[in-house]
């Protein structure tokens, strides 16, 4: 490991011009640019291009943030297991208990099983179909509402046109029996 001389025409590797002093800074490129750059160049850093973690000063290892984390979650996630394997246990054993009683009450349990089952079925049935009348009732009034609703002025035009109808057909009668008489007029008598 070699560090960098303080006044040494010692060349650096990404840019190749002499460095003259500690200033952190090279011929070609000024303070401005990267810090990665200018602590490549520093006194206290060793004039290499690839470092190791503990050459940088950085700790190898967990941080202490994903320890404490490890530490919190650890208890938690202990207890949450114990719980489930107990109940999990507990479950085993009520099963076990409960298998003989189902087996001397199944002629029983399951036919009540089975009524309950229809019971309730027959319910969300008729609830359904509940639903499905009222609501086929409710769009069948609200189409008469509708249709009666223009009803009074539908029968009025109906009305006004079947007497304009009327009268039309009426003068059309008249004038054809006029024109009937006015011919049988002409004529001379059938029998003279």
């Amino acid at each position: 490991m070699q560090l960098i001389p303080s006044q040494t025409a010692d060349t650096c590797s990404p840019c190749k011009p002499p460095i003259t002093s500690l200033t952190n800074t090279c011929h070609r490129f000024s303070s401005q640019h990267s810090p990665l750059y200018l602590a490549h160049h520093s006194t206290a850093v060793p004039h290499k291009t690839h470092f190791t973690m503990d050459e940088r000063g950085e700790q190898k290892g967990p941080s202490a943030s994903k320890i404490l984390a490890v530490v919190a979650v650890l208890p938690v996630g202990g207890t949450l297991l114990l719980l489930s394997g107990l109940t999990f246990v507990g479950s085993l054993i009520g099963l076990a208990v409960a298998t003989p009683l189902f087996i001397i009450f199944s002629p029983v349990l399951v036919p009540a099983a089975i009524g309950i089952g229809l019971a309730v079925t027959g319910i969300l049935s008729s609830g359904a179909f509940g639903m499905t009348a009222l609501s086929s009732l409710s769009w069948f009034l609200n189409y008469i509402r509708r249709v009666t609703a223009g009803l009074p002025e539908y029968l009025q035009n109906l009305s006004d046109k079947m007497g304009h109808k009327t009268k039309e057909m009426g003068h059309e009668m008249q004038s054809q029996a006029h024109e009937g008489w006015a011919k049988l007029s002409k004529r001379p008598p059938a029998g003279l």
